[in-house]
């Protein structure tokens, strides 16, 4: 297996292979069968040997290598060694024990789910030594995974002795632990770290200190590309990086090891040392590397596959495949558990795209590309590289494929070496001069900064990411792309029909996300934004400035649907609860816009949250208003008044949800109601008070819930329905009757789940809606179109028998003490009267002539009620056919 100069020695691939393998079905398969398995192996590898061949030999070293992988595995596999600890789970008990910190503490804040966030979680890594219980003692060394909430969890280091009271139960068997403790209280009799890790720690504090003058977002970066620490990294340029293809310079990998030596070997050239004196210099910069990245079996794997990839590029292509090889080959032996992470199959097949694959990429793109600077085609062929031997496991693994890897990785190649080494600098220099320290991390804050920036615009893109099936589809359409791609790359004369396949496919993709959305419309003049499971509706009060009604569950939702519609200044937040998918998006509405006032609501419940949106407002430094009934406010041209509530609601099925603010805002040529989540006695509270409630647009209320008061519907009367949800929600919204309620009213219903986002604008007088998702609205004549001062409100009632006023179902509520009705309307509707200017006379006129004003009020939990959905509907209908019969005013 030998050739010419550059032929490559590849006989130690089997054998690695087959140790990963091994080390795989080990880690899965019971002890038992596992241990058969290897005993078949070992007596295949002598039958292999009978040929007398080099290929022979090749097959009996890969069935002896799988054979000790699979031993090793299965020998080392936690449920093989837990012994009594896995009955102690299995009957979920109550434990003390005493372990070793493993990693540093993993945080893992919970996403919200509607109203209800899940708690943040602090994963961490140990190895038991002690494990009591009522009348077990087991001394045992297994890995388990403690998880814990409070206080004491996260300045926890490596080495670190600690004692854990807590509930055991069993692991999953993709964690590779042999249980899993949910721990009760902060750790106790926590013991001091090793010197190693204590003086990792110090550094990777000092590198945190150091970037603390950056932005949010560098400054949480910048710790990530260093020393893999993301921490502090905002959820925001998680989901950037990830769509984007540049995740991998959030973790510790080959390519930091790589840049840290390469600077330690300029450095030392630079100041005039050896052969010998270059290697020493570079080494102890990588051991230093180690230490402060913390010599972890992920940080020693990313060591070794560096430095394989430091030789390649140094000239040792040629035995760059075998140290590969026998590295993995070692690993899997060493540390079985690796076989099953995705840093270790990145790494893997990164370096070998490298050693293989990108110098036949650089002389191919070099000899097409002359006028190309030889730096730009090594990185274009590295990244391209990289990208082709990392899609298809990215693709299984992650149900995704990232369209713009390489070009991002491009654009991003030239910022990631000065980053790290200059981070590297700062984690060094804040221990003994911060104030220089922080210069430093200044310096670094720009090429981090460039990193931001390029993920940012990447994931905005259409089609930045594509989903790919999971399961036996994905791997079979991947196993056809694959073959396809070497077809093609053996026969020239199908490359260029293949590569305008290819060219027609991404753009048919990119056509697909932007010709039919065309959304959202320039002249938007308010828009429901899909958040998921929560509400967040811009109302346009100028270019480029909006006033935002509750933010959504989700930051990242909320920022892009603010950039797309080019909100860059709120004068005013308004929170209508402070429930968590009302609340949780203001860390996006907050990343680089300009909110002049936060505006809340009566009840400050639940607490947490109250404290979170607080705490989020004093660092900006925006006040915090609470409103008051019949609060008139206004931005521009847009004006709303606070309906409700009227007082704090105690004692309801959900207090916070009937506290919401209810607000009806006016903008140029149409009304709004904005409902929060009120349900039916908020809703009531209003009909009782006689708030003036019609408008073109609603958004419904609690997402569309069943828990609805017919009559609110009936008298808002809206033109167009909104249901803000997140898809496959397990609340069952929004729910069929509210809809159909609605429908019935002659309303337009959207749902954020189906439709995305809904842009609401004025068009030649006309009210007209728009879905994100390519459904629009015909044209709607606005009751906008009456003049202001002759607007009139109609609520429609249900009729109750036991009512003695049932011969009226409708009223008049003119929207002002002064209002009069235009002649057109009186000729078509004789028997509709104006009440007199007084409040008193006009509040009995309507508690009068309508049975929904009495003080009685129905309920729709029964089928049997009175004003139930039923009876509702033939009502709605005909005021959805007398509204229509009206037609618009005649000139």
């Amino acid at each position: 297996m030998s050739g010419g100069p550059t032929a490559r020695d590849v006989r130690l691939i089997a054998p690695a292979g087959a140790a990963w393998l091994g080390a795989v079905l080990g880690g899965f398969v019971p002890l038992r069968p596992a241990l058969c398995v290897a005993g078949l192996l070992v007596l295949l590898a002598p039958v292999a040997c009978l040929r007398r061949s080099a290929l022979a030999v090749v097959v009996a070293v890969a069935l002896a290598s799988g054979a000790a992988a699979i031993f090793v595995a299965g020998i080392r596999s936690p449920t093989a060694i837990a012994g009594s600890l896995t009955s102690l789970a299995d009957r979920h008990a109550t434990v003390v024990v005493a372990a070793v910190v493993r990693d540093d503490p993993q945080v893992r804040r919970g996403r919200a789910r509607g109203t209800v966030r899940a708690p943040t979680l602090i994963l961490v890594a140990a190895s038991t030594r002690d494990v009591r219980a009522d009348t077990t003692h087991i001394r045992v060394r297994v890995p388990i995974l403690i998880i814990a909430t409070g206080p004491g969890w996260t300045s926890l280091l490596p080495s670190q002795h600690v004692t854990v009271a807590g509930r055991l139960t069993p692991a999953q068997s993709s964690d590779q632990v042999a249980a899993t403790l949910f721990a009760r209280g902060p750790p106790e009799q926590v013991g001091p770290p090793s010197l190693l890790q204590r003086v990792a720690g110090r550094l990777r504090a000092g590198l945190r200190d150091a970037a603390a003058p950056l932005p949010s977002d560098e400054r949480g970066l910048l710790p990530g590309l260093v020393d893999g620490d993301v921490s502090r990294l905002n959820d925001d340029v998680r989901d950037n990086f990830r769509t984007t293809g540049l995740t991998h310079l959030t973790a510790v990998s080959g390519a930091n090891v790589a840049i840290v030596a390469a600077a330690a070997l300029g450095l030392a050239r630079a100041i005039g040392l050896g052969l010998r004196g270059r290697a020493g210099f570079a080494a102890l910069a990588v051991l230093g590397f180690v230490i402060l990245a913390r010599p972890s079996p992920s940080v020693l794997r990313a060591a070794a596959m560096g430095l394989i990839g430091l030789a390649a590029l140094t000239g040792g292509r040629r035995v760059g495949l075998p140290v590969l090889s026998a590295t993995v080959l070692v690993l899997v032996l060493v540390d079985p558990a690796l076989a099953i992470t995705d840093g270790f199959a990145l790494s893997v097949l990164a370096t070998g795209a490298l050693l293989t694959l990108a110098p036949h990429l650089r002389d191919r793109i070099g000899a097409r590309a002359r006028w190309a600077p030889q730096w730009t085609v090594d990185a274009t062929a590295v990244a391209l590289a990289a990208q082709i031997a990392t899609a298809p496991y990215i693709a299984l693994r992650f149900a995704r494929l990232s369209l713009i890897s390489v070009v991002a990785n491009l654009l991003a190649a030239p910022a990631v070496a000065p980053a790290t080494i200059l981070g590297v600098l700062a984690a060094v220099l804040a221990p003994v001069v911060l104030p220089v320290a922080h210069v430093v991390g200044v310096v670094a804050g720009v090429p981090t900064g460039w990193l931001v920036v390029v993920a940012r615009i990447g994931a905005d893109l259409p089609g930045a990411s594509i989903g790919w099936p999971r399961g036996a589809t994905g791997l079979v359409a991947l196993l056809g792309v694959v073959v396809a791609a070497i077809i093609v790359a053996r026969r020239q004369a199908a490359r260029r029909p293949a590569a305008a396949m290819f060219a027609g496919v991404i753009v048919g993709i990119a056509a697909i996300h932007v010709i039919p959305s065309q959304w959202p419309p320039r002249d938007w003049a308010m828009v429901v934004c899909d958040v998921g499971q929560g509400d967040a509706v811009a109302v346009r009060t100028a270019p480029g400035e909006a006033v935002l009604f509750d933010t959504g569950p989700d930051p990242v939702a909320v920022d892009r649907c603010l950039r797309k519609l080019g909100v860059r200044r709120l004068p005013l937040v308004l929170l209508t609860h402070f429930h968590a998918d009302h609340v949780e998006g203001l860390p996006g509405v907050l990343r680089h816009r300009a909110v002049g006032e936060l505006d809340v609501g009566p009840l400050d419940e639940p607490p947490e949250e109250h404290l979170r949106v607080a705490t989020w407002a004093k660092a900006r430094r925006i006040p915090i208003h609470a409103v008051v009934p019949g609060e008139l406010r206004s931005v521009g041209a847009v004006t709303w008044e606070v309906v409700a509530p009227m007082h704090e609601f105690r004692g309801t099925n959900s207090d916070p949800n009937n506290s919401s603010i209810v607000a009806r805002v006016s903008a140029p040529g149409f009304t709004a109601m904005l409902t929060g989540d009120v349900e039916p006695p908020a809703q009531a509270d209003l009909l009782d008070n006689h708030v003036p409630l019609q408008a073109d647009f609603l958004k419904i209320p609690h997402h569309g819930s069943s828990h609805q008061e017919p009559q609110f519907l009936a008298a808002v009367q809206p033109r167009i329905a909104v249901a803000s949800v997140g898809a496959g929600n397990s609340y069952g919204h929004p729910a069929a009757s509210t809809l159909e309620v609605l429908r019935a009213a002659g309303a337009q219903v959207f749902r954020t789940d189906h439709d995305g986002g809904v842009a609401i604008t004025m068009r030649s007088g006309k009210l007209v809606a728009m879905a994100e998702r390519g459904r629009g609205s015909p044209p709607l004549t606005v009751a906008g179109a009456v003049p202001a001062a002759g607007r009139v409100t109609m609520a429609l009632c249900a009729r109750r028998p036991e009512s003695r006023h049932s011969r009226s179902s409708w009223a008049t509520r003119p929207s002002s003490s002064n209002a009069r009705l235009p002649r057109w309307l009186r000729r078509r509707v004789p028997r509709i009267r104006t009440p007199t200017s007084s409040r008193s006379s006009r509040r009995h006129w309507l508690r009068r002539t309508s049975p929904c004003c009495s003080r009685r009020r129905c309920s729709v939990s029964g089928a049997s009620s009175s004003c139930g959905p039923s009876k509702m509907l033939p009502l709605m209908a005909r005021s959805a056919r007398l509204r229509r019969s009206l037609g618009p005013p005649k000139s």
